[in-house]
């Protein structure tokens, strides 16, 4: 395409998994080539699959986290989207999509650690996990997703 500008956005959901010293779950990706960067489970929406349902699976796909583990708090009240950098634009996911629209869940984790499995889906997305301070997410995350993780953030925080 010409101008990858005018590709539509990727539905997409997220889950900002806090425990229960209200500290926020991050995977670093197994395909991460460069950089320190540290994510929020995340992923696509399957055609005909609700929003909470693609949460749950996406959580338990790249965390092991099943649903009977974890309590649904909140809901992002509007998507928030993001655009792709230049150069990935029209490259990623079969070049099909400019960026991302998502829908982001607040849920609150009621197991233990050893409930985290990052191999419990082929393949892995993450290689390591931790529990950091929710303020730090904007600082761990790719540049050009800084302002989703500000604004889940700020959405979320008052119910943390």
């Amino acid at each position: 395409m010409s101008d990858p500008t005018r590709l539509p956005y990727r539905p997409c959901v997220g889950v900002m998994l806090v425990n229960s010293s209200g500290k926020t779950f991050v995977g670093k990706r197994i395909d991460n080539k460069e950089g320190d960067w540290w994510q929020m489970p995340q992923g696509g929406v399957d055609k005909g699959e609700d929003l909470k349902t693609a949460a749950l699976r996406e959580l338990w796909e790249e965390t092991g986290v099943a649903e009977q583990h974890v309590k649904l708090i909140a809901q992002t009240r509007e998507e928030v989207l993001y655009d792709l950098p230049e150069e990935l634009m029209g490259r990623i996911w079969g070049g099909k999509y400019r960026g991302q629209r998502q829908t982001w869940f607040l849920a609150r984790f009621e197991g233990t650690d050893a409930d985290i499995n990052l191999d419990a889906h082929e393949p892995p997305e993450f290689c390591q996990w931790k529990w950091v301070e929710p303020e730090l997410l904007p600082e761990l995350i790719v540049p050009f997703k800084k302002r989703v993780y500000r604004s889940v953030l700020d959405e979320f925080r008052p119910l943390i």
